[in-house]
């Protein structure tokens, strides 16, 4: 059985499909599975937004397949680790966490890269023309390291 790793964000439109698409380039397949979820439900079933396509496109990685959908309590049971993109969705998945083997699993993602300052990935939906582009480096970078822990600990 595969190694499950969620990625969550907002809409489930933006970061958290980025997210899912970078780790899941630097991972075996048949070790791992990666897959993404928003706190929110207005995008589910929905295509990632075009430019994160397109960052991802430009950076040789195809998140096209990808459909949005909500997070939901059994994701606690499901997945081995869920990484969320800032502190308001950390709070919103923390909420539905019903014990503490279902808290454990839940760490911002840019802690791995900037361990306890809670630093957020920003949400690049409303912002400047590079926000993509941003988000991109910085999930690149902590994908990294979380790829090697998760290849050291699993292989």
């Amino acid at each position: 059985m595969p190694v499950k790793i969620l990625m969550v964000c907002l809409g489930n439109i933006c970061r958290s499909p980025l997210a899912e698409g970078i780790l899941a380039s630097k991972l075996p397949q048949n070790t791992f599975l990666v897959d993404s979820a928003g706190t929110g439900s207005w995008h589910v079933g929905h295509s990632p937004d075009k430019r994160s396509i397109a960052v991802a496109k430009k950076n040789g990685i195809d998140i096209n397949h990808q459909k949005g959908r909500q997070f939901k309590t059994s994701d606690f049971d499901e997945f081995d680790y869920i990484y969320v993109m800032d502190i308001s969705n950390y709070d919103d998945v923390l909420l539905l966490a019903k014990t503490a083997e279902h808290k454990n699993k839940v760490q911002l993602i840019l802690n791995e890269l900037f361990p306890d300052e809670n630093v957020d990935v920003p949400d690049p939906y409303f912002g400047v023309s590079n926000g993509f582009d941003n988000v991109y480096e910085m999930l690149d970078e902590v994908t990294d390291i979380i790829a090697q822990k998760l290849i050291e600990k699993y292989s």
